[in-house]
């Protein structure tokens, strides 16, 4: 009896520390995408989609359209160029060169964050996850985090390991707000392991990395193509499984947009 006893109340315990485990990290189970559905990418400005659309992408200060399954855009991996003056006063979190130089993406005039201590990860992870918890009040029904691979812009200083570590931590701050998690970009790394639910691949016909997306994560791909012959391929390929979205690189509000 003693011995029944005490199994029955070992697995109990062990239940409940699972259960407390899975809690603590804050993976909540979420849904998928929409299937079937086309995608619309409106960083630049936010315009009534079409019926044929399901999936809109705003930037997090913009409004979620009605009816849709609508994405929240956040700048995770680097400073937005239009946010300088908050940057200033945590400047001890953007990454400086080895002569104390704030290290940019001049594509975009954005600084990266410094991503190689825990600690400095952690203060970024609220920060983030505030923005993310944004997104959820305002009614998004999930994330993405763009510039997951920085880390290839960052002269050597930062390393996978360090977007890995930080992925996880905005991952699991989406999850507990509710929302679904996207990777964005970096082909050949599977999200999953981190905790992303789906990708948004810019380009990925143009450097024909759209199988790699597929590989790792099915259908819950969005495809964002900026050139008219790419785009003719991803649609060729991909646009009878997924949805492909032609746009202008600026993503204006009246810019161009073609689905397959």
């Amino acid at each position: 009896m003693r011995t029944w006893l005490a199994a029955v109340i070992a697995a109990v315990i062990a239940a409940v520390l699972v259960f407390t485990d899975s809690t603590a990290s804050g993976d909540t189970e979420v849904g998928p995408l929409p299937s079937d559905t086309d995608v619309d990418y409106q960083l630049g400005g936010a315009v009534a989609a079409p019926g044929h659309v399901g999936i809109v992408v705003r930037d997090r200060h913009a409004q979620p359209q009605a009816g849709r399954f609508n994405i929240c855009y956040v700048n995770g991996f680097q400073t937005q160029a239009s946010q300088k003056r908050f940057w200033k006063k945590r400047a001890g979190l953007l990454l400086r060169d080895r002569r104390g130089r704030l290290v940019v993406d001049a594509a975009w005039g954005e600084w990266l964050l410094d991503l190689r201590s825990g600690q400095k990860r952690k203060r970024l992870a609220r920060i983030v996850t505030r923005w993310t918890a944004g997104c959820a009040a305002d009614g998004f029904d999930a994330v993405e985090f763009d510039n997951l691979d920085s880390f290839t812009r960052s002269r050597g200083l930062l390393k996978r390991k360090h977007a890995r570590k930080f992925a996880r931590l905005l991952t699991r701050g989406a999850h507990r707000a509710g929302l679904v998690a996207g990777q964005k970009n970096l082909a050949g790394f599977d999200g999953h392991q981190v905790g992303y639910d789906f990708v948004v691949a810019e380009e990925c016909g143009r450097y024909q990395e759209c199988g790699d997306y597929v590989d790792d994560f099915a259908d819950q791909v969005l495809m964002i193509e900026y050139r008219r012959k790419d785009f003719a391929a991803t649609c060729a390929g991909f646009g009878a499984t997924h949805a492909v979205v032609l746009r202008d690189r600026d993503l204006s509000a009246n810019g161009v947009r073609t689905w397959c």
